[in-house]
């Protein structure tokens, strides 16, 4: 059969099998802020459940807290215009300074903050910087010499 297919001019080998590498691309970029922000995503949407209990208050910490995770990651990702939606929920979720917002209006703003986070969630991507990549081989092999140190 591989002589007919080579007589014919056709390759016996797929195209995607000979050109596939062993090993896949090293990733150019990391998406860190996706878990905290389906984290606040979820942490907000069951606080709906809990507002006007004392259960609010761990809602709160969590959501203050993830927002501020995300705030970082948003900043090292160079993507600085979630800091606009980031940073009111880092400030209205903190239950330090409680602000007093009717029920209703809560549990909006409790919704529009789970979209927040899952937006920031999927969008932020964060660069990988291989500057250091020859050190770590050296870091691996030891100590010049190979084998054991010398006393």
């Amino acid at each position: 059969m591989k002589a007919a297919a080579t007589q014919a001019g056709q390759d016996p080998v797929p195209y995607t099998a000979r050109d596939m590498s062993r090993y896949p691309a090293e990733a150019q970029f990391s998406r860190s802020a996706l878990a905290p922000g389906l984290l606040g995503a979820i942490i907000l949407l069951a606080g709906l459940a809990l507002v006007g209990t004392s259960w609010e208050t761990f809602v709160l910490y969590a959501a203050a807290i993830l927002a501020l995770i995300q705030c970082v990651f948003a900043w090292q990702g160079r993507q600085w215009w979630w800091l606009i939606g980031l940073i009111p929920i880092a400030v209205l979720w903190n239950p330090v300074w409680p602000i007093s917002i009717p029920d209703l209006a809560w549990r909006l703003m409790q919704l529009a903050g789970a979209v927040v986070f899952i937006a920031t969630a999927v969008s932020i991507k964060i660069p990988i910087h291989r500057a250091d990549e020859g050190n770590r081989a050296q870091r691996r092999v030891g100590p010049q010499g190979g084998g054991r140190p010398k006393r």
